[in-house]
């Protein structure tokens, strides 16, 4: 039977969303960066391990010889109402007071982001995004046609001014701002923190604009310092729809997400679930719910914290003793990565490949724009590998960062976008 070419065969056919549908540039390292040869600082994938393996398997045998007619059956498209109980629980530790009948459980947060995308977005639409931003974000808005336009971060969050600019132009230019999205809270990919102060000023300027906030959190409970901030969400309940997520906290296997609305967007973010997966696994749910109700789970959060912590600071020392000049970096509270500046006329993407071939992977910043610039930038991340494994990682990054400033130096400057998509503080961080 003759083959295809490597040519899509179907390109013809398929809607014109499907073109923003590309491929994660964190997801094709993944099968290069899985080698064990290789240490991998690019995906963040938390470090499950550190759960009480033993008891949370016992936990779910229990659970399925206890309740298997339940918790293998069907469920509602809004989730299990006494693990929604909990979520609220588990929210208010963030200042955010909720109904358990606001809350929507999802499969993992990236599907309450689709959700929402849907419900809210038609193709040209603008959505505002830090820069950088979430790549998985960016894909969803991607495939909806949406138009994202980002606004610059520094070391203490998004910028308001620079929001308050972006909104009068889109608003001269006369177009539709959706909803701002955001994750304020130990960034991802950037690492940074929206300040106490900035919150408020961010609110009150999307109020004026009367824009949507969507706060992505869910590294909220990870900080290396102190209590967990105070979520946006519990600030201005009727403008914010608050995602969560236990990937971080509990385990990513079990894909359990949440979003917590307005009454008249729960009840659309319902219906628009039904259509897409009928109903959330019941028993995932149930797992976590169990996992909740009988798990010390908040002496859990607190082993992951200063697991992350020892990993946090492995990688910022290695970072200051072995990269070389000119090298900048952020210097997160809490959460799962860091956020590396490279040299002018250095670019990321291209060194990747290098990378790769001395045993080290990371995620060039390119995949966190919505443009594709940001070649001078790389995200690290140190939440799986052991501190140990941090340190060589940098060793061997530093050397390929060390060679392409040689080769730069010889050659003259790579060609890059100029951009560098992080700003330094300026006069208004607060």
């Amino acid at each position: 039977m003759e083959q295809h070419s490597r040519t899509d065969a179907y390109t013809d056919r398929y809607a014109a969303r499907a073109a923003g549908m590309v491929p994660s540039e964190i997801r094709a390292l993944f099968a290069m960066a899985a080698r064990p040869e290789v240490v991998s600082l690019a995906g963040g994938m938390p470090y499950v391990s550190a759960l009480p393996l033993d008891a949370v398997g016992e936990m779910v045998g229990e659970l399925v010889a206890g309740k298997g007619a339940d918790v293998l059956q069907y469920g509602s498209a809004q989730g299990d109402e006494r693990l929604r109980e909990h979520i609220c629980e588990v929210m208010s530790l963030e200042g955010v007071q909720a109904s358990a009948d606001d809350v929507v459980v999802t499969v993992g947060a990236q599907q309450a982001l689709d959700l929402i995308t849907k419900i809210f977005v038609d193709p040209g639409d603008v959505i505002l995004a830090e820069a950088p931003s979430y790549v998985g974000a960016l894909g969803t808005f991607a495939s909806y046609q949406a138009d994202v336009v980002h606004v610059p971060l520094d070391n203490a969050g998004l910028i308001p001014s620079a929001l308050r600019e972006t909104l009068a132009r889109l608003r001269r230019e006369g177009r539709s701002v959706k909803f701002l999205y955001s994750v304020p809270t130990f960034q991802n990919p950037a690492g940074v923190t929206l300040t106490t102060a900035r919150r408020a000023q961010i609110l009150e300027i999307c109020a004026e604009y009367d824009v949507l906030v969507v706060e992505d959190n869910p590294y909220g409970l990870l900080g290396f310092e102190g209590e967990p901030m105070r979520a946006l969400r519990a600030d201005d309940p009727d403008r914010v729809i608050y995602l969560g997520s236990f990937s971080k906290t509990i385990a990513s296997g079990l894909r359990v997400g949440w979003v917590l609305a307005p009454h008249a967007v729960r009840a659309k973010l319902v219906l628009a679930a039904e259509s897409a997966i009928l109903c959330p696994s019941n028993f995932s749910q149930f797992a976590v719910r169990e996992y909740l109700a009988t798990q010390p789970w908040r002496e859990q959060i607190k082993d992951f914290r200063e697991l992350y912590r020892a990993r946090r600071d492995a990688m910022l020392d290695s970072l200051e003793q072995l990269m070389p000049d000119g090298c900048t970096w952020t210097r997160p509270n809490g959460g799962f990565f860091v956020w590396v500046t490279l040299p002018e006329g250095l670019d990321a993407k291209a060194m990747a490949p290098r990378a790769i071939a001395e045993r080290v992977a990371y995620v060039p910043g390119t995949g966190f724009f919505a443009d594709g610039t940001g070649h001078r930038h790389m995200r690290l991340s140190y939440c799986f590998p052991e501190p140990g494994r941090i340190r060589e990682g940098v060793r061997r990054l530093a050397g390929v960062v060390e060679d392409e400033i040689r080769l730069r130096d010889i050659f003259g400057e790579a060609v890059t976008d100029g951009s560098t998509g992080f700003q330094a503080p300026g006069p208004d961080v607060v």
